[in-house]
């Protein structure tokens, strides 16, 4: 697996049926199933042609009848499962997944590219809580994952914003990509062709990005 997949994975905990939307090659799926973290895996993707990937990786587990697959959007035709994992997708395109879902397992890992404000927001206002809310690098790209489980939260604007794990634990990775923003957009505010009211907003900006630093 990739550094990005080997950490995703890291986070998912032990669970009795584990099912990867959008599961790509299936990789994370076989690594649960490889090292016991679940008993059953079910892979799903929108597109039969992709999924055959993950088929073609998991055909002694499916041989065995503990892994299927299964063409859908999202968990539209998905069996139950209790552990859920939505990564490397738009955070709009994930809430959307989650919307139209009938149903939804009691924890779900999420790593959205990108809007992952909106992401936090919410699960928060769909009944879930979040768990875990960190950043990590790999190969020089910024990541977010989430991990959440059904149950009542509330999120400040900073939280909703920045991430809770990464305000309250600000591991090596957050604080590499707060200061680097820091530094694009102080850049940014000294261009002479900005107007005040911009360069006014850009201060402020970084103002509270500094914060995430103490």
């Amino acid at each position: 697996m990739t550094d990005r997949l080997n950490k995703i994975y890291s986070e998912i905990p032990d669970c009795e049926v584990f099912a990867d939307i959008g599961c790509d090659h299936g990789y994370i799926a076989k690594a649960m199933l490889d090292n016991g973290k679940c008993r059953r895996v079910i892979v799903s993707d929108i597109s039969e042609k992709c999924l055959d990937k993950a088929l073609t990786l998991l055909s002694d587990y499916i041989s065995l009848n503990l892994a299927i697959g299964v063409v859908s959007n999202g968990f539209e035709k998905l069996p139950a499962c209790d552990v859920a994992l939505i990564a490397g997708m738009g955070g709009r395109e994930i809430i959307s997944i989650m919307k139209h879902a009938k149903s939804l397992p009691d924890t779900l890992i999420l790593q959205p590219m990108k809007n992952v404000s909106d992401v936090r927001r919410f699960v928060v206002e769909s009944g879930y809580k979040i768990r875990l809310d960190k950043m990590f690098k790999s190969q020089e790209k910024f990541y977010e994952l989430l991990v959440i489980s059904k149950g009542v939260d509330r999120l400040t604007d900073d939280e909703i914003e920045f991430g809770r794990t990464n305000l309250s634990e600000a591991n090596a990775d957050f604080i590499e990509f707060i200061r680097k923003n820091i530094e694009k957009l102080s850049s940014y505010a000294e261009n002479p062709v900005m107007g005040e009211e911009q360069r006014q907003e850009m201060k402020e900006k970084i103002e509270r990005l500094k914060k995430c630093l103490r």
